[in-house]
């Protein structure tokens, strides 16, 4: 599965995607799991915790948005990761 990042949680994850081997069948609450499991770098400064950003993110499934998080991902999915954005 992929995982695309953006905004302040791409620079919180210190990448713009990452793949993930989760099973059929496992949720977005088990793939958000997966992702604050991985070991990364300082963010820069000014730029919140993965876990807080993930904590306050909305997110897209194959381009759908999703707020439950015990729906059911397949390892060909596509989640996108979309912090709070500001300004206008």
């Amino acid at each position: 599965m992929n995982v695309r990042y953006f905004a302040a949680a791409r620079a919180a994850a210190g990448v713009d995607e990452e793949r993930y081997d989760l099973a059929d069948g496992d949720t977005l609450a088990s793939l958000l799991e997966a992702i604050l499991a991985v070991e990364r770098p300082e963010p820069p400064a000014g730029t919140p915790p993965l876990a807080r950003i993930l904590s306050r993110s909305s997110f897209l499934l194959n381009e759908v948005a999703v707020r439950d998080h015990a729906a059911a991902l397949k390892p060909t999915d596509v989640v996108d990761v979309l912090p709070p954005f500001a300004g206008g």
